[in-house]
């Protein structure tokens, strides 16, 4: 059985970034039936660092309505939040005492928020790849959809499952392998090509949410940053204008064209008139989207009922997998 997990935290917002870099991806993925598509809001995941527990409840119901709104169907595929599923986390403790203290602290992500005051950080914050592995391994998934900033976190899974077999003489885990999809898996800020679109940005202006109407949409898109130059006519022209390859590459996602299809149709144009198309595309695709993902967010009875039918069928999967690694480790169970 082919498997795949995949997940994302609820943190706020829903930008584009979330919906071409994986929401999107996901959908299309569940839609081949060449595989079986668990999709989780890893709400354990988020309060490795602090957190309202109400606005946490919310953002939880949100990231949910907009995965559902952005084509992911949960009668197609298994859907539910982390925290319901405590295989997870069960897990997890055990892949604590598989992992080695050398192979988390290279973690690039943990260097990032840490910074500085690392003593202060919390040891749920430089663990929490192993929770990730659990996730992952739970469903002994072979296939995990990533970005290129989740490269290193899929490759310690590996290390994990791999030790694993390893410390016990048996063959029980698969090394999970990476999808990494092409245009736009990687969507930078409207306001700084050079970084990534986050709805922690102080400025709205640099992305657009999931949530915007079409309004919204249209202005951000006028207001990108870009440069004097018209656009190129190859891709290498591209190479030394961050805001331009950025907006060539999201309007290639949204109209399911390459960039080198969207520059033979704008190559020595100005940007006066690709952003009017480009506001066009964006309008066409995303506005439904928020409109239903906004119509969701204020049923939440419909999303608890979603994710608690979910979180049984992930229970049902894991349940026997966790069981399975209880007995292989030695622990008891009368």
């Amino acid at each position: 059985m082919r498997r795949i997990f995949s997940g994302i935290q609820p943190s706020g917002n829903l930008t584009l970034g979330n919906y071409l870099g994986a929401i999107r991806n996901w959908a299309l993925l569940q839609r081949e039936k060449s595989y079986e598509c668990i999709f989780c809001v890893v709400d354990q995941h988020a309060i490795t660092v602090p957190q309202d527990p109400a606005e946490l409840r919310r953002a939880t119901r949100e990231v949910a309505a907009g995965m559902i709104a952005g084509g992911v169907d949960p009668d197609d595929c298994i859907l539910f939040n982390q925290s319901y599923v405590p295989e997870h986390a069960m897990l997890a403790w055990v892949f604590n005492c598989v992992a080695r203290v050398g192979w988390l602290g290279r973690m690039t992500q943990f260097k990032e928020k840490a910074g500085k005051d690392r003593d202060n950080a919390t040891v749920g914050l430089f663990v929490y790849p192993n929770l990730m592995a659990a996730d992952i391994l739970a469903y002994k998934g072979t296939h995990v959809p990533v970005g290129d900033d989740q490269k290193q976190h899929l490759e310690l899974t590996r290390d994990i499952a791999q030790a694993f077999n390893s410390m016990f003489g048996v063959d029980f885990f698969p090394l999970p392998e990476p999808q990494i999809f092409g245009t736009a898996t990687r969507v930078m800020s409207l306001r700084d090509g050079t970084k990534k679109m986050s709805k922690s940005d102080p400025s709205d202006m640099s992305r657009i949410n999931m949530t915007d109407d079409a309004d919204a949409i249209a202005q951000k898109i006028r207001k990108a940053k870009t440069d004097p130059e018209p656009l190129p006519s190859e891709l290498a022209g591209l190479d030394e204008r961050p805001e331009a390859r950025n907006l060539v590459g999201i309007y290639a996602a949204l109209a399911d064209q390459t960039p080198e299809q969207v520059l033979a149709e704008f190559g020595g144009r100005g940007f006066g008139d690709f952003k009017k198309a480009m506001a066009e595309v964006s309008v066409s695709v995303l506005a439904p989207i928020g409109e239903e993902m906004r119509r969701l967010s204020n049923d939440p009875a419909t999303i608890d009922a979603i994710l608690h039918k979910g979180g049984e069928r992930a229970r049902e999967l894991a349940s026997p997998i966790v069981k399975e690694v209880y007995d292989i480790v030695g622990f008891l169970r009368p």
